[in-house]
């Protein structure tokens, strides 16, 4: 089990946004990695409720099962690495959680052996160094839906929120309210689940 505090801003964009940072930062479709993410909660939805986030990343055939959490800066992230058949079987709701993922999410005031999968979210993205971070462009399809989206990671907070809105100032881009993608993907669940009650 690894653990470690991701400090990251980000912005939705348009298409137009997204691929004009695309030819201002010299970047092609050949620079673009696809991961997928599998989302897990409860059924009564308790880790969403904690404002925390539970997933399986499945990147060049790599598994690692995710819990990301409030922190006093950022996210707390703890990662723990999964075989190919334990992911698998988490997937399939064939297993329990690791014992210390279930440590992990107890700390929230959660007692969860079991969890369920909701759905999956894949993502083209690229990287690229900027100033003392790693800017990202991702682009997200879920749901029978897509958005594009820039992130900043940084090890400073307030050095690199001003690099940040210096950023999207340079390119005329308007700061927009952004969920994280777990999020994001959930409000869309709901939406599309609220319509097919009515």
């Amino acid at each position: 089990m690894k653990q470690e505090i991701e400090i990251e801003f980000k912005n939705l964009l348009t298409s137009t946004e997204f691929h004009k940072l695309m030819d201002a930062f010299h970047i092609d479709n050949s620079q673009f990695k696809e991961q997928t993410n599998y989302y897990f909660d409860t059924q009564t939805f308790d880790i969403k409720e904690n404002r925390a986030a539970l997933r399986i990343r499945c990147k060049n055939d790599c598994y690692v099962l995710t819990l990301k959490q409030p922190s006093k800066v950022g996210l707390l992230e703890t990662h723990e690495t999964l075989t190919k058949e334990e992911a698998t079987r988490l997937l399939k709701g064939e297993s329990p959680l690791p014992s210390s993922m279930e440590k992990q999410i107890k700390t929230l005031g959660i007692e969860v052996r079991k969890v369920n999968l909701f759905g999956s979210l894949t993502t083209r993205r690229a990287e690229v160094p900027y100033k003392d971070g790693l800017l990202v462009l991702d682009h997200s399809t879920y749901l029978n839906h897509e958005d594009f989206e820039l992130e900043y990671e940084v090890r400073n907070e307030e050095s690199g929120k001003k690099a940040f809105l210096e950023l999207l100032n340079h390119f005329y881009i308007p700061m927009r309210e952004t969920n994280n993608k777990i999020q994001r993907f959930f409000n869309l669940k709901h939406k599309q689940l609220g319509e097919h009650d009515e």
